[in-house]
């Protein structure tokens, strides 16, 4: 593990959360015995899937306390507000341009809840993600991402990251009855491997901070219930537009203003 840390880091990552998904894919299908509401338990490792990978690899490399310079990032609050508020603002923002893309070219909107049901599932989705997504974090920017970057400039870091961040989904895709099943794959993956130069550039300009990727990631999945009428396809264009204009306004070395954030 010490010689190929991001490898195993990854291995583990897609083994532990895959373990947790496949069981409940099949059982969508009506294999037994996965039909069963009881393995739901099992998505329990997808959620901590990534941060567990990085906690395992952490550990054999750099013991206790590489896990806690691993962790400290999540509760890393003194970036300045400026970053915090973009954290805040940005994921509700990227939606409405998607909204507009959705309505200029006249592209179908991802069906959404209706009526009172939007603040309960709105409220759901927010209290699932706030329990889901810091551990992804902690394993997609706080680990693998840092490592990346040491060796190779942001741009390529954030690619990697992006597109297995990506691929780490599919078995969702496959889940008959999640939201994600009716998503068209293609157009799904190429704005999940865009938005990843989003989270890349918080991530470098906020010093490393996971505090304000996860407030993003969060917000991002809360306000794709409350900002309905948008479409894949189209925020996908949105997301490719702006990781354009990201890479050449700021470049492709660091992807921030200031020096991109590299693992010790």
């Amino acid at each position: 593990m010490k010689k190929h840390p991001v490898v195993w880091f990854y291995v583990l990552a897609f083994g532990i959360s895959w373990l947790g998904w496949l069981p409940i894919v099949a059982g969508s299908h009506g294999v037994s015995p996965f039909d069963s509401p009881v393995f739901q338990f099992l998505l329990i490792l997808p959620a901590i899937g990534p941060a567990l990978a990085a906690i395992i690899v952490t550990w054999a490399s750099d013991g206790k306390a590489g896990i806690s310079l691993l962790l400290k990032p999540l509760l890393q609050w003194r970036v300045g507000i400026l970053w915090l508020g973009i954290a805040v603002v940005t994921p509700a923002l990227l939606l409405v341009m998607g909204k507009m893309a959705t309505q200029a070219l006249g592209l179908v909107a991802t069906s959404e809840p209706q009526g009172a049901n939007i603040a309960a599932i709105a409220i759901s989705v927010f209290v699932m993600s706030l329990l889901s997504n810091p551990w992804e974090e902690v394993g997609w920017r706080g680990f693998a991402l840092p490592r990346l970057q040491k060796r190779h400039n942001a741009l390529m870091a954030t690619l990697a990251v992006g597109v297995l961040w990506g691929l780490w989904h599919l078995p969702l895709f496959f889940w008959t009855g999640n939201p994600m099943s009716d998503y068209p794959f293609p157009a799904w993956f190429i704005g999940t491997v865009a938005v990843s130069f989003v989270y890349t550039w918080l991530y470098n300009s906020a010093k490393g901070s996971l505090l304000v990727v996860t407030l993003f990631h969060i917000l991002g999945n809360t306000f794709g219930v409350i900002i309905a009428g948008v479409s894949i396809t189209a925020l996908a264009i949105v997301y490719c537009v702006v990781a354009v204009l990201l890479v050449a306004v700021l470049g492709k070395d660091n992807l921030a203003r200031r020096e991109r954030v590299c693992a010790g």
